[in-house]
């Protein structure tokens, strides 16, 4: 009976970890380049992001604003110039936050390399009293020598984290999504920590 019980203990420990792992995984390249760099620079792009439910990014705007344009008519306009906005400063903060949380590196925009991260995925998430779904974002992460976007050193893809009941609790959007950002930027300064050597 014992011995059943500590299976069990290490089945549901392991499970949870699972739960908990993030993929990053590198497609092209490698990273030994960055090998003894202490900064890079960040660029953030949406090129053909879907959002939810949205294969594209405009449809999504769409019918946020119809929704809000329904509740009180100048909250459409308010809603999608926060997204902008948001998209523009806010998600990058919370990716290099978490990048340079579990990284030693400095974000510097004159730094010799470039992380161009592109969101190919984006999902808001929701929070309703005890209901709730955690955002996430899946990224493709493209190396290039600052200023020469033709050649790319390397090529990452990050693919959203698992659903867990012990992240993402937030009832605002910005915030989840915030976090989402912030998760990811802290499994690629995990991965570029183990891989370059």
């Amino acid at each position: 009976m014992k011995t059943i019980k500590i299976r069990l203990t290490v089945l549901f420990l392991f499970l949870a970890f699972a739960c908990l792992a993030q993929e990053v995984d590198i497609t092209k390249g490698d990273l030994s380049i960055l090998k003894g760099e202490s900064s890079i620079n960040v660029e953030m792009t949406y090129e053909k992001m879907a959002v939810g439910d949205f294969s594209k990014e405009a449809d999504y705007i769409k019918k946020r604003m119809e929704d809000e344009n329904k509740k009180d008519p100048p909250n459409g306009d308010h809603w999608a110039a926060e997204w902008d906005a948001q998209k523009k400063n806010y998600f990058g903060e919370k990716f290099t936050l978490g990048l340079t949380k579990t990284y030693d590196v400095k974000i510097d925009k004159s730094a010799k390399y470039t992380l161009i991260v592109n969101t190919k995925a984006l999902e808001p998430g929701y929070q309703v009293g005890i209901s709730k779904k955690n955002a996430g974002v899946d990224l493709s992460i493209t190396l290039i020598e600052t200023g020469k976007p033709e050649k790319k050193l390397a090529v990452l893809y990050v693919e959203r984290k698992a659903e867990t009941m012990w992240r993402g609790a937030a009832f605002d959007a910005k915030s989840r999504i915030g976090d989402a950002y912030y998760v990811d930027g802290q499994a690629v300064g995990k991965f570029f920590k183990k891989n370059i050597k």
